[in-house]
């Protein structure tokens, strides 16, 4: 995608996509909510009847707030599998807490002078709730729904990370790819989401009790027909994919399997935390991972071919701040010690380790650094501090490790490390504002991504890995002041992958097989 093109100008060239991510985010948000009022407001009325319960479920709802959204996405996998289901319960979850304190307050908080006018009328229990304490109680459990709907619009960007939709899909795109239109394209829709609902809903607030009746009795009318726009993917009868938001945008990745092989496979958009795992679980049968990634070893996955070499080189190496090595000109051939030491199937092996057998990035890369005969005890120096970032996958952590444990054990200087930064538009801004002094980087990343040449320029280069590297050291040097030093061996390309059992039942051994696979099944 061309950065250079104006906000409105990609506004205009995606509105329909993103018309049905902002449909999708509605259907998320409203029918999370509608289910949250469903539950949580008779769990409210009971605690308010049995006040010996309220610390416990209110204590209850307040620590399923507090659990990150992404690790609670990440729990509900194994249960609900991936899409959309699991995100309207996180949602759900995330509801239910303002929803119970406040309809809990605004009946307990009714003066009890009021509740015996009412039985002295001769009201039952269940007239006083409905004609009394809940007409009273209107506007504080109203402020609850108003506080759970802009909670939930707001967490619904997270369901793209489960192949859930909505406009996180844009905006996570954009983060990983530098493009900021395209995160303002997911951002915009969403804040405006949540500034309408919460605008319309004080609206209803501020009736008069009867008229606040009226508006509930249309409320959930409303919530259902939003809700009904929402369509649940399906992957119909061919193959699903699963592709994380990065991909998807990328000129080497989704954008290049359709214009180059004319692919035309169902898929959604899911996170690479969790694409391989629902691959493994029959989720999806296909994924656009990493060829250097552990989890093929575990999971028993195959590559398919890239017969029409779509997927650059992605040689890992250190980018670093010009000005930094020309300062310590001793930091350069440090990091240099690790050049060409890490080939592609040890690379494999060391993600392995830690993305399935779970052992820590800094106990790997020890291990590798003393096989190689590089670790050094860390010297303790204090000359300076080098503020080593990464992204937010196990393998960058193996190898900001590995520099750190390069830096302190060779050198007089102190190592500060800002790990999980996102993806290569956060490690990128934070490097070229000062914020970190370098971070690994791979060639094709730097090439397609950060760069974006030509077209002409693309093909010219793209199947030879020198060629790219000399044209990534030259442009960062002269565009931004940075410095791609040697690459450290390995090529962590991009890949369709499959689980081997299907490929060969299907006979499928490169990317073209797969596209004529689809297109006679279709």
């Amino acid at each position: 995608m061309n950065e250079q093109q104006s906000l409105w100008q990609f506004l205009l060239l995606h509105w329909d996509k993103i018309l049905d991510q902002t449909i999708t985010h509605i259907g998320l948000t409203f029918i999370s909510l509608l289910l949250a009022v469903i539950i949580g407001t008779p769990i409210a009325i009971l605690i308010a009847r049995k006040r010996n319960l309220a610390a416990a479920v209110l204590g209850i709802a307040a620590i399923m707030q507090t659990i990150p959204s992404v690790a609670l996405l990440g729990f509900m996998i194994p249960l609900f599998g991936i899409g959309t289901v699991p995100a309207i319960v996180v949602l759900f979850f995330y509801a239910l807490l303002p929803i119970i304190r406040n309809t809990f307050t605004g009946i307990t908080g009714i003066d009890e002078a009021i509740r015996d006018a009412a039985k002295g009328m001769g009201m039952t229990d269940k007239q006083i709730l409905f004609k009394v304490e809940i007409p009273l109680a209107m506007p504080v459990i109203l402020a609850g729904i108003r506080t759970a709907t802009v909670i939930n619009v707001g967490v619904a960007t997270l369901a793209a990370y489960i192949a859930g939709g909505g406009l996180g899909e844009f905006i996570f795109g954009g983060i990983a790819l530098n493009n900021t239109n395209m995160i303002l394209a997911g951002a915009i829709p969403a804040a405006l989401l949540a500034i309408t609902f919460d605008f319309l809903l004080g609206k209803i607030q501020k009736q008069k009790p009867e008229g606040t009746g009226k508006a509930m009795l249309v409320l959930p009318i409303a919530v259902l027909l939003l809700s009904g726009f929402y369509i649940i993917p399906s992957a119909g009868t061919n193959l699903l994919a699963g592709f994380e938001p990065e991909f998807m945008g990328r000129s080497d990745g989704y954008l290049g399997l359709k214009s180059r092989y004319n692919l035309n496979i169902s898929s959604v958009v899911i996170s690479d935390a969790v694409m391989y795992e629902a691959l493994y679980e029959n989720k999806l049968d296909v994924i656009g991972g990493y060829s250097t990634d552990g989890r093929l070893k575990a999971y028993d996955l195959v590559t398919l071919r890239d017969d029409k070499t779509i997927f650059p080189p992605y040689f890992a190496a250190p980018l670093v701040r010009t000005d930094l090595l020309k300062k310590y000109p001793e930091l350069e051939a440090t990091l240099n010690l690790i050049a060409g030491k890490i080939t592609d199937s040890a690379m494999t092996d060391l993600n392995y380790q830690t993305d399935i057998l779970k052992r820590t990035p800094e106990l790997v890369a020890r291990e590798f650094l003393k096989a190689k005969g590089l670790y050094k005890r860390p010297q303790n120096g204090n000359k300076a501090t080098i503020r080593i970032g990464c992204k937010i996958f196990g393998e960058q952590y193996i190898l900001t490790e590995i520099y750190r444990m390069l830096i302190e054990g060779n050198t007089a200087f102190s190592v500060e490390t800002k790990t999980g930064l996102g993806g290569t538009k956060i490690c990128f801004d934070a490097l070229t504002n000062n914020q970190i002094d370098l971070y690994p980087e791979y060639t094709g990343t730097g090439f397609l991504v950060i760069l974006q040449p030509p077209t002409s320029v693309v093909d010219s280069i793209i199947s030879d890995p020198d060629d790219v590297f000399r044209y990534v050291q030259t442009e960062f040097s002269s565009k931004y002041g940075l410095t791609w030093l040697k690459p450290m061996g390995f090529n962590n390309t991009y890949a369709l992958m499959m689980r081997q059992q299907d490929a060969s039942a299907l006979q499928l051994k490169t990317i073209t097989d797969l596209k004529n696979y689809i297109d006679k099944n279709d």
